[in-house]
C-alpha cells in the first residue's frame, strides 16, 4: 500500500485546513486509516482514525470537536478536516493504513510521507 498525503500549509489561528491521503495498491479499500502528527521535539501522536467501512471513527481528545476524518472509498482517499486551528496543532501530519482496528498507538504498517501544517498566532 502506498500513501500520499497532501494539503498542508500555513494557516492563521482559528482557520481551517483539509488534508488528503490518497492510497494505492492491492485491496487498499479494506485498510483502516488514521492520521498522526509530530511536532518539533515531540513524539508522533495519534490524531484520528476511520474504519475501512467508514462506519466508525475516533479522535484524540485534543482535536475532538474540531477535526473530522472521512473517507471516499471510490477515490481511495481519506480526509482530515481541521477547524479552529491553533498554534499547538502545528506539526507534520502523517496518514497511516492498518489492517488492525482500532489502529495501534504506534500506527499501522504503512505510512505516507507527511505534510507540514503550520498555524500562526
Amino acid at each position: 500500500v502506498q500513501l500520499q498525503a497532501s494539503g498542508g500549509g500555513l494557516v492563521q489561528a482559528g482557520g481551517s485546513q483539509r488534508l488528503s491521503c490518497a492510497a494505492s495498491g492491492r485491496t487498499v479499500v479494506s485498510y483502516n486509516m488514521g492520521w498522526f502528527r509530530q511536532a518539533p521535539g515531540l513524539e508522533r501522536e495519534f490524531v484520528a482514525a476511520i474504519s475501512w467501512r467508514g462506519d466508525s471513527t475516533y479522535y484524540a481528545d485534543s482535536v475532538k470537536g474540531r477535526f473530522t476524518i472521512s473517507g471516499d472509498n471510490a477515490k481511495n482517499t481519506v480526509y482530515l478536516q481541521m477547524n479552529s486551528l491553533n498554534p499547538e496543532d502545528t506539526a507534520v501530519y502523517y496518514c497511516t493504513a492498518s489492517i488492525i482496528w482500532p489502529i495501534p498507538l504506534q500506527g499501522g504498517g504503512y505510512w505516507g510521507q507527511g505534510t507540514q501544517v503550520t498555524v500562526s498566532s
